[in-house]
């Protein structure tokens, strides 16, 4: 099956995905700890404002509100029978979207199934087993699919064990199938793989786009990007960063990030060698819009490292690497610039 994401990318030489859904759900009643997957069917007419403010944004994918609709995230609150159910209606809101969308303006986008971790380990350290693991991916695959899924989009995950049963699931649907991992500002998931062993894992597996997503900012995002382009790798890579720190404030977190932050991120993401690019906790619509604006409207350049790290801030990594305890002066002025 063709990759609609790689035809997007052949046309203009990057795309953009959406940003947040849970962060931008809390504005609209969604209360902390509850699953926004459950509004597909309790409110779909609050998934469908935001599916359309990011595609009014210039979002190229829209991902479905599907990111923990499996089956052991779902028995948290009583509803993993209801995976079919929330899949497809998830599938089926954005493909309405993206239709709605394309009639109005003419502009061609993608609706990516989006699956989440399950939030268990593998054998030894807990009981998942591969096999159990692709059914479960599985139940949610297909009915992604069903509802008019184009891709299965895998991310936020931290081991190989389970990007490797999702992509298994996923392939059973014919559709593309892509992955991204969360790294910390060690270099390394939870389950310690660097972004250069997701990368080789990831042509090893055949997956069609990979990359990284979520993390700490802008800055660690971009350090975990360069370090899956770096070993040429051959398939359309993804960033999708958190929109700033999160800080805890007055009981509630909170992203710093400005647009204007989030459009330098989204350009420097692009000169790094990402050809697929978005925002993850705490990118709001107009978030998004800054960075399409950015990306349009600025040529891609040879990444200028030094620049980078004055707009985005130096990251933990490198500040680690010279003895330096934390970042938070060197951030806190490249934020305020940003002002």
């Amino acid at each position: 099956m063709t990759n609609p994401i790689a035809e997007i990318i052949a046309q203009r030489g990057w795309c953009v995905a959406d940003g947040a859904t849970g962060s931008n759900f809390f504005g609209r009643g969604l209360e902390a700890g509850y699953p926004p997957d459950l509004w597909c069917v309790e409110r779909p007419e609050d998934v469908l404002w935001l599916h359309d403010a990011f595609l009014d944004a210039g979002a190229d994918i829209i991902l479905t509100n599907s990111f923990g609709a499996n089956a052991p995230r779902l028995k948290l609150h009583k509803a993993e029978n209801r995976v079919v159910e929330l899949n497809t209606t998830a599938a089926q809101l954005a493909r309405a979207a993206t239709h709605k969308h394309f009639e109005a303006t003419g502009r061609r986008t993608v609706v990516a199934g989006c699956i989440g971790p399950t939030g268990e380990l593998f054998e030894p350290m807990g009981s998942l087993t591969h096999e159990q693991t692709v059914a479960i991916f599985a139940d949610q695959a297909h009915a992604l699919a069903e509802g008019g899924a184009e891709v299965i989009w895998i991310e936020t995950m931290s081991s190989l064990e389970e990007v490797a049963a999702a992509t298994e699931a996923g392939r059973a649907t014919g559709l593309p199938v892509c992955a991204t991992l969360t790294f910390d500002t060690a270099r390394r998931s939870m389950m310690g793989v660097t972004p250069a062993d997701f990368a080789q894992f990831a042509m090893e597996i055949g997956l069609d786009m990979a990359g990284a997503n979520c993390g700490v900012g802008p800055s660690e995002l971009m350090d975990s990007t360069q370090g899956l382009v770096s070993t040429g790798i051959a398939i359309p890579v993804i960033a999708k960063g958190n929109c700033g720190i999160p800080q805890y404030v007055d009981g509630a977190i909170h992203f710093q990030g400005s647009p204007a932050l989030m459009a330098q991120y989204a350009v420097f993401a692009r000169d790094a060698g990402a050809t697929i690019i978005g925002g993850c906790c705490g990118t709001t619509p107009e978030h998004i819009a800054a960075m399409v604006e950015a990306l349009n409207n600025q040529p891609k350049r040879t990444l200028d490292a030094e620049a980078m790290q004055t707009s985005l801030g130096v990251p933990w990594q490198a500040l680690a690497s010279r003895g330096e305890s934390s970042p938070t002066r060197s951030r806190g002025r490249s934020r305020r610039r940003q002002a």
